[in-house]
């Protein structure tokens, strides 16, 4: 028999379709279903086979010193024993086994799993592999045709990263625990790419609340011409003294005229926007409301659908192989597309824009099917809009602008006005994500006179530089070599997750204050990209074949054994730290009967519950709820502005749930569980009276 691997049971299926016309017949293998056609049968993982993880003898925390675990030997174990079980059940009547996971890391070590479990019971079966980048059926019959040989190299270095993300983050995150004295749900986590992630937006945030504003003042006059009334601002455009901004005022608005002094005049053009690689995918999804984990979990679903190709990809250069033509007539027709999509289909030549980024496993994110708005989810069409759109945009002619830049002189000081005029749609007809405001400005020429209609001092203040956004740190950790496509969305989850950052943009807890503090005075290397980027950068070689997953490995160890003697000589100093910094995350706000602090607290026997600071002396109270890890946000309540908001961040992907004041809860509960005692007095009364 010939068995097909896909990474998932929905790929499974449909790999199936496309390979027997339709004609598969659906089976069990266990308790996994799977699809049997012409001697052949596909089969769906669960992704990840297998985990790697430390024996049983380290796994309490308390007795184990963390810095155990780096020599520590890693066992692998089965994920799901359904799924090892049904592998094994195949390996007895297989001939032959392809591997159709995804064509990256992740996929090639997904295969390299079931393969590891399959030859244990059948050492000499045979064994190829399908690559493609989208789940249509030319590309499926094309990749299962032109069949090659597992990637075992890039499987190693798929691996290797699991090996060094598991030793440096149960370690790191061991050590800081114990030494907070924080475990349970309210660990202390520290990982590899996480931590210097998370340092990128302390840094920033420290930033902001050093900044000091400063008064700064504006002049802005309207001028009247044949045309119209138009603006136009000093050409110093900011005035450190009022006295100097005012004066300048009075000097213009006397002279009640102005001249046209020069009139600068010249085209520009916009060039439409690159392919789309996995980072600008996240950030253009961010910009219309799409979280980078929300945007990859929708990308996934139209990538199984078989109506984009592969999210996971650094390429932005198309390759020549790819019909663009064909994939533009895709769109010739519809209702939302089908103007742009016809006049592109009718040039002569496509001629794509191209990024700096070339590689061969991916191309880049385009769609491969056409989708009808009524089939698709609402979040689904749009991030499969976004996705047409930007495809089509790249293949459009540049937006033609026509920028004018006119002087005009009054009371003997320049003023200056600067216009913008949009004079061809080019990818802008077919992308609208991208800001094109006009600002239209009369046709003067020079020695033309204005009137001076008004004039005015705008006084503002300079701002603290702008919090990272999601999209925004998605790019810096790109940038940074920090992670790869593939993981950086789940690592800005991880911080959301773990309590270290709020909102979005992304303002960081005290309790990412206090770690990081902690780490950069104590082991900086662990909050530095440098060090992550290196170990990126030898995984790769892996996957080359220049290096070895032992080699890697290893030179990670002798890295983590560098930050350990460093953290060990001063334990006492980052508990202490530790402990001090986490405080702040604890106050919910201020006592109503004392004015003490209410801080977060626990029983002697866990129970969770809103306390005053002054107990005994003051024994006020609020309840929690049991589960669920209780994060204090930054919001106050409008009923009681001296308490903040609570939000319960509970496991899994369901969203958090908004809490919101501990005491309007409590109060909420209290009139309710009135209501029921008046409701039980007034039954009570009518079978007394009965």
């Amino acid at each position: 028999m010939h068995y097909i691997i896909t990474e998932k049971g929905t790929t499974a299926r449909r790999i199936a379709s496309i390979l027997s016309n339709g004609t598969g017949k659906p089976k069990k293998i266990g308790s996994i279903e799977a699809f049997e056609f012409d001697g052949k049968t596909v089969m769906g993982l669960s992704g990840h086979v297998i985990r790697l993880d430390f024996p049983a003898a380290y796994s309490n925390w308390s007795s184990i010193n963390p810095s155990e675990l780096i020599d520590a030997k890693i066992v692998a174990a089965a994920l799901k024993k359904t799924i090892v079980n049904a592998l094994k059940k195949i390996a007895k009547d297989a001939d032959f086994i392809t591997v159709a996971t995804d064509y990256d890391r992740e996929g090639e070590l997904i295969g390299v799993e079931a393969l590891y479990i399959i030859k244990k019971t059948n050492p000499d079966v045979k064994i190829d592999r399908m690559r493609y980048s989208a789940i249509t059926e030319p590309d499926i019959k094309e990749s299962f045709a032109a069949r090659s040989e597992v990637d075992y190299n890039l499987a190693a270095s798929a691996e290797a990263r699991q090996i060094i993300d598991l030793i440096w983050g149960a370690s790191l995150t061991r050590f800081v625990s114990l030494s907070a004295k924080r475990l349970g749900d309210e660990f202390f986590s520290v990982g590899r790419v996480q931590s210097p992630t998370l340092a990128l937006l302390v840094e920033k945030e420290k930033e902001i609340k050093m900044f000091v504003s400063r008064k700064f003042w504006e002049l802005h006059a309207k001028l009247k011409s044949p045309e119209g009334i138009f603006d136009a601002t000093h050409k110093k455009h900011k005035f450190d003294e009022k006295e100097e901004v005012e004066e300048l005022k009075a000097r213009i608005a006397a002279a009640e005229e102005g001249c046209v002094r020069a009139v600068k005049t010249k085209l520009r053009n916009e060039k439409a926007p690159t392919p789309f690689d996995t980072t600008t995918f996240l950030r253009a999804a961010s910009s219309i409301g799409y979280t980078p984990k929300r945007t990859m979990y929708i990308a996934e679903s139209l990538y199984l659908q078989g109506l984009i190709s592969y999210h996971r990809t650094d390429n932005t250069t198309y390759p020549e192989t790819l019909d663009l033509r064909a994939l533009v007539k895709m769109f010739v027709g519809t209702k939302e597309f089908g103007e742009q999509a016809l006049a592109i289909s009718k040039k002569k030549r496509l001629t794509p824009t191209a990024g700096k980024k070339k590689t061969t496993d991916h191309p880049p994110i385009h769609p491969v099917g056409k989708a009808a708005k009524e089939k698709l989810s609402k979040d689904e069409w749009k991030i499969y809009e976004l996705v047409v759109r930007r495809f089509l945009a790249t293949l459009s002619d540049a937006a033609k602008w026509e920028d004018t830049e006119m002087k005009i002189e009054a009371g003997g000081e320049i003023l200056e006005a600067k216009g913008k005029e949009l004079k061809e749609r080019g990818f802008l007809a077919v992308y609208p994500y991208q800001k094109h405001e006009e600002l239209i400005i009369p046709k003067l020429k020079e020695g033309d006179k204005v009137e001076i209609v008004q004039v005015d001092v705008v006084e503002k203040e300079t701002k603290p530089p702008n919090r990272i956004s999601q999209a925004g740190l998605i790019k810096k950790m790109d940038d940074l070599g920090l992670g790869t496509k593939s993981t950086r969305h789940e690592i800005i989850g991880k911080l959301y997750d773990r309590g270290y950052v709020q909102g979005n943009p992304a303002k960081p807890t005290e309790k990412a204050f206090a770690l990081i503090d902690s780490l950069g005075k104590y082991a900086a290397l662990i909050t530095k990209p440098e060090m992550t980027k290196t170990l990126e950068q030898e995984m790769d070689e892996i996957s080359e074949g220049k290096r070895k997953k032992k080699d890697v490995a290893d030179d990670s160890r002798n890295m983590l054994r560098a930050v350990f003697e460093e953290m060990m000589e001063n334990r006492e100093e980052i508990s202490k730290s530790l402990r001090e910094g986490i405080r702040g995350d604890k106050v919910v706000g201020a006592c109503p009967e004392c004015g003490s602090e209410l801080l977060l607290m626990k029983s002697k026997r866990g129970k969770r519950f809103i306390g005053c600071s002054k107990f005994p002396a003051c024994n006020f109270s609020l309840p929690l709820p049991k589960i669920g890890r209780v994060v204090v946000t930054a919001d106050k309540c409008d009923e009681h502005p001296t308490m903040l908001k609570l939000k319960i961040i509970k496991k899994g992907n369901r969203r958090p749930w908004d809490f919101g004041c501990p005491y309007c809860n409590f109060l909420r509960w209290q009139e309710k569980e009135k209501d029921k005692d008046e409701g039980g007095d007034e039954e009570g009364d009518k079978k007394k009276k009965s």
